[in-house]
């Protein structure tokens, strides 16, 4: 399982979203990115769909992922 605790653009909360990491400062959970890719979105069409996610917080969580996978 990938360990999102290190990655600066995602956090988690009881609170939020029922504990789902989510991009910080919103309520728009990381897994609906790849989701949305999964589906064939392109990164641009999701951060206009989700206008709380920035380009950078997308590219820093698909980083922090490609990394995990590798590791």
């Amino acid at each position: 399982m990938l360990d999102w605790s290190d990655c600066p653009v995602v956090e988690r909360s009881p609170a939020i979203m029922s504990g789902a990491w989510v991009f910080r400062g919103t309520r728009i959970p990381v897994s609906a990115l790849f989701e949305n890719l999964e589906a064939g979105a392109a990164l641009e069409q999701f951060v206009e769909w989700f206008p709380g996610v920035s380009s950078d917080q997308a590219r820093t969580v698909l980083e922090h992922a490609a990394q995990g996978v590798c590791a």
